[in-house]
Order: structure tokens, then sequence, then C-alpha cells
């Protein structure tokens, strides 16, 4: 099944940086900007974190929440969060459920060999657990920018 704008978002929980953990309906009456990503401190990955971080003003007025999703450990999202000063959550999605739910764990190509992975992806979410816009296959650039767009309307 392919989500699309209108469904409602897949239940999640999820271990998070700091030890914590995180769950949707723990942040219903919230908008939430979910973004998948293949691997914590990969050149892309970075960027786009960074984008996000830069823009976290403009989020936080918005009243969206920043989630990064990837399969990393806690362990590994706090030191990415730490070395790049990500004011946001990552969450650890170590078993892969959510990436399939959202399914944006998918058949992947490099060099011509095919292996599993992560999508690079986002959901904007509204308050009441609504997808209300989604992005595939990003490309890093002015990605940050069209999401808090979609934020602030959603």
């Amino acid at each position: 099944m392919t989500l699309k704008v209108g469904d409602p978002a897949p239940e999640f929980a999820m271990a998070t940086d700091g030890g914590d953990s995180v769950t949707l309906s723990q942040l219903k009456g919230k908008k939430i900007v979910l973004y998948f990503y293949p691997k914590d401190d990969t050149s892309g990955c970075t960027k786009e974190a960074c984008a996000f971080r830069d823009l976290a003003p403009e989020f936080d007025a918005a009243n969206a929440i920043i989630i990064g999703v990837s399969k990393d450990s806690v362990a590994s999202h706090d030191k990415f969060k730490a070395k790049h000063g990500l004011p946001f959550t990552l969450a650890s999605d170590t078993d892969g459920k959510v990436c399939e739910d959202y399914g944006v764990w998918v058949e992947k190509s490099m060099y011509g060999k095919k292996y599993m992975g992560i999508e690079r992806a986002t959901f904007v979410i509204d308050e009441e657990g609504v997808i209300r816009e989604i992005w595939r296959k990003v490309k890093v650039p002015g990605h940050a920018e069209a999401v808090i767009e979609a934020a602030r309307t959603a």
C-alpha cells in the first residue's frame, strides 16, 4: 500500500536520541515533519539535517515539530545530533517497521548493484494525524524550504 495525501499517518513508536521515545499518538494536536534519511553523518544526510536545523526557528513559528528517522542506533543519533547542533528529534527505526509502514524501505541501485535501503522522503502530518504533503526521492537542495511552506499551510 502506498501512502497518499489525505491518508491517516501510520502510528509509530521509536526510541530517540537522548534515551527518549516518540509516538505519533503522543504528538496529536501538533504538526509533524517526519523525514526519512539513509544514514547519519553521510554527506547528503548531513546537508539535509543542517538545512532543517537552519530553518528550525521557522518550523517553530509554524508550530511544526521536526523528526528525522533512520535505521541508525540511538548512540549514532546522539553523536550526529551533537556534531551538527541539530535542535530536533532523531528517531531510531532499527527494526525498519516504520520505514516499511511509510513505504520508504525500497530497492535501490548503486554502481549496478541492487540493495534495500531508505528512500529519502518527507511527510507533513497535520494536528489530526492526517498526511498533508509527501515528498519522495528527495533532492536535498531547496527541500527544507519547500517543507516549511507546506508546514505553514498544513
